[in-house]
C-alpha cells in the first residue's frame, strides 16, 4: 500500500506532453497527466497483441485467480484511490460516492472471476452432438466516461480479462488520474502487456476505435460518441459494446407511499449528484399523490448535504466540469421561464468556487420541456403529473433512448405489468439504477446495444463457436 502522495507521483510523467487536472470542487490543482500519442497507443497495441496468447492459454481458473488478487490489491489501496477519485471528479467519499466506488471495483472484479461459464450443448439427440463455446477476441479496447471512471474500467476490463483477451483502456480526459492509478495497481498482479492504459486526446479514442489490431471495443459514454464509434469501427467489423446516454423514466403507481419511497427515490435521481447514465432523470407521478410525493421529495432533499467531497459530512458534490454545469444550469433556467415551478434549489451562489449546483426538483413541468426531454445529467429532478397509466406509459416511452426506468408500488403484480410495457433495457421495481454484477445491464433503442455483467457479460467478450460433431 502506498501513501496518496506516492500513488500520484507513481503515475505523475518524468517527460512529455502534460495535462493539468483540476478539482472540480475548489479549483485547485490535483495532478498532472499524461498526454499519450499515437505512437504511444500503437506501442499499446502491440504489447497487448503480443501478450494476448500467453494470457489466453493461462485458462480461465488462472485468469480468475488473478482477478481476485488484483481484487486484493485494488482493496490494499482504496482509501488512497478514493481520496484521488474524489479530487479528480468531485464525488464525496461517503454515501454512493468515492470510497463506494472503490469498493465496486474489487467487488466487480470477484464477482467476474466468481462466474462460470461453461460450454452449452445445443444438440444432443443420439445422431447429432453440438456444443457452444466462447474464445478470446484478441485485443479489446476499453473506452470510459469521466463520471464513475472506476468502476466503468473494471466493468469493461474484468470480463474481458477473464476470458482471455487483453486490454488497452483509454480513460476520458476529465478524469485520467483516477483510471491511471486504477491501472497501476491492477498490475501489480497482472502479467505486462495484459492491461494497458492510454491517456490520449480525442484523435486516441478514434484511433483506438478504427485500429484493426483491435478486436472489441468497449465504449460508455453519450450517443453521439456512440454513433461516431460505430463509424469508425465499420471497417474492421468490430464487436461493439455501447452503454449511451440514458434519460430514465420512473412511474409512481397512485398507491405509492409518498414518505416510504422518498429516500429510495432521491438516491435514485441524485447517486453522484446526478452524474450518472442510469439515474432517475424524469420522474412521473399520479395526480392524486403529486403534491405528497413532492412534499416528501423536497423534505428528504433538503437533509443531504452538499460540498467540497473531502468533507467526511457530504453526500452530494459538484459538477464534475464547466460545460456539465452550464447545461444543467441552462435547461433549469428554461423551465423556470416556462412556467415550471422550483420546489428547491434552483439558485447557485455566483460566489462560490468549484462547479456546485445546488439539488434542484422541477414541478408543474410540462412533458415536453427540454428539462424533461433532454438528459440534465445533474442535480436537477423533473417531476411530471399524470393522470392515467396509459398516459404514464407513453410519457416514459416517447424519447428515442431506453437504458433503465422504474416503477414505484407495493403491488408487485401491478407494478410488473407495467415494467413489462416500458421501452427500456432494465425496470427496477422499487428502485432505482440497483445495478448487479450478477444481472445483466445494458440499453434499448439509442441507449445502446450488447449486454454486460453475469454470463451474458462474459459470453460478450467472447467469439461464439460452435463445436458440432
Amino acid at each position: 500500500m502506498e501513501t496518496y502522495d506516492a500513488l500520484l507521483a507513481s503515475i505523475t510523467p518524468g517527460s512529455g506532453e502534460t495535462r493539468t487536472i483540476f478539482d472540480p470542487a475548489t479549483g485547485g490543482v490535483v495532478g498532472e497527466a499524461p498526454v499519450h500519442t499515437i505512437e504511444d497507443l500503437e506501442t499499446a497495441v502491440a504489447a497487448a497483441a503480443a501478450a494476448q496468447p500467453a494470457w489466453a492459454a493461462l485458462g480461465h481458473d488462472a485468469r480468475s485467480a488473478a482477478l481476485l488478487k488484483a481484487a486484493d490489491a485494488v482493496e490494499r489501496s482504496a482509501e488512497e484511490l478514493a481520496q484521488l477519485l474524489s479530487r479528480e471528479q468531485g464525488k464525496p467519499l461517503n454515501g454512493p460516492n468515492a470510497r463506494f466506488e472503490v469498493g465496486a471495483c474489487a467487488a466487480w472484479l470477484r464477482a467476474t472471476a466468481a462466474t462460470e461459464l461453461t460450454p452449452e450443448v445445443i444438440v444432443d439427440d443420439g445422431e447429432t452432438y453440438a456444443e457452444l463455446h466462447y474464445q478470446p477476441i484478441g485485443v479489446v479496447g476499453a473506452i470510459g466516461p469521466w463520471n464513475w471512471p472506476m468502476m466503468i474500467t473494471i466493468w469493461q476490463i474484468a470480463p474481458a480479462l477473464r476470458m482471455g483477451n487483453t486490454a488497452v483502456v483509454k480513460p476520458s480526459k476529465m478524469t485520467p488520474l483516477s483510471v491511471l492509478a486504477l491501472i497501476k495497481v491492477l498490475n501489480e498482479e497482472l502479467p505486462d502487456g495484459v492491461l494497458t492504459v492510454i491517456s490520449g486526446d480525442r484523435e486516441v479514442g478514434a484511433r483506438l476505435a478504427e485500429h484493426p489490431a483491435v478486436g472489441k471495443i468497449m465504449f460508455t459514454g453519450s450517443t453521439a460518441a456512440g454513433k461516431a464509434i460505430i463509424k469508425s469501427s465499420a471497417d474492421t467489423v468490430k464487436r461493439l459494446t455501447l452503454e449511451l446516454g440514458g434519460n430514465d423514466a420512473g412511474i409512481v403507481l397512485p398507491d405509492a407511499d409518498p414518505k416510504t419511497i422518498a429516500q429510495d427515490l432521491f438516491w435514485g435521481a441524485f447517486i453522484n449528484t446526478g452524474q450518472t447514465c442510469a439515474a432517475l432523470k424524469r420522474l412521473y407521478v399520479h395526480d392524486t399523490i403529486y403534491d405528497a410525493v413532492c412534499d416528501e421529495l423536497t423534505t428528504t432533499a433538503k437533509t443531504m448535504p452538499m460540498g467540497n467531497g473531502l468533507d467526511e459530512n457530504n453526500v452530494l458534490g459538484p459538477l464534475q466540469n464547466k460545460a456539465q454545469y452550464d447545461i444543467v444550469a441552462t435547461l433549469v433556467d428554461a423551465a423556470r421561464a416556462s412556467g415550471a415551478r422550483i420546489l428547491l434549489g434552483g439558485n447557485p451562489d455566483p460566489d462560490q468556487p468549484g462547479y456546485f449546483y445546488p439539488t434542484t426538483l422541477v414541478a408543474d413541468i410540462d412533458n415536453t420541456n427540454p428539462l424533461v426531454t433532454e438528459e440534465q445529467f445533474g442535480p436537477a429532478l423533473p417531476i411530471i403529473r399524470y393522470t392515467t397509466i396509459d398516459q404514464a406509459i407513453d410519457y416514459a416511452n416517447a424519447l428515442d433512448v431506453g437504458l433503465g426506468a422504474s416503477v414505484w408500488s407495493p403491488n408487485l403484480t401491478a407494478a410488473r405489468e407495467v415494467a413489462n410495457r416500458i421501452q427500456a433495457g432494465t425496470v427496477w421495481i422499487n428502485k432505482h439504477g440497483a445495478v448487479d454484477p450478477r444481472i445483466p445491464f445494458g440499453g434499448a433503442k439509442q441507449s445502446g446495444y450488447g449486454l454486460e455483467f453475469g454470463v451474458e457479460g462474459l459470453k460478450h467478450l467472447g467469439i461464439p463457436q460452435i463445436i458440432n460433431g
